[in-house]
């Protein structure tokens, strides 16, 4: 299995709840959709301590379904869409276990 984080600081105008919920309901909702996925979830109810704002955690059966997923259509459209126009900063690890 291949474990997924990322790690993002979104634009400071649109640091709020709507946006972050957009995030959430987008990414979440490929579960079923890509080949592989076998676990997404996203959290951005972060305590003061934090210095990012939205982190998604993923589990892909392998390398290969991992790359399928940076590359699926719809995963595109929902990063397009939800995730790429609102963040200022990515962080990404990517492990096998």
């Amino acid at each position: 299995m291949v474990k997924h984080i990322i790690l993002w600081k979104l634009k400071e105008e649109f640091n709020t709840p709507e946006i972050k919920q957009g995030i959430k309901n987008g990414l979440e909702g490929l579960k079923g959709t890509v080949p592989g996925l076998i676990e997404i979830e996203v959290k951005s109810s972060n305590l003061e301590s934090s210095n990012v704002d939205v982190m998604l955690y993923s589990v892909f059966e392998s390398e290969e379904a991992l790359k399928g997923y940076s590359v699926h259509p719809e995963h595109v459209r929902v990063a397009d869409t939800f995730v790429r126009p609102y963040t200022e900063k990515r962080s990404c690890i990517d492990f096998k276990e």
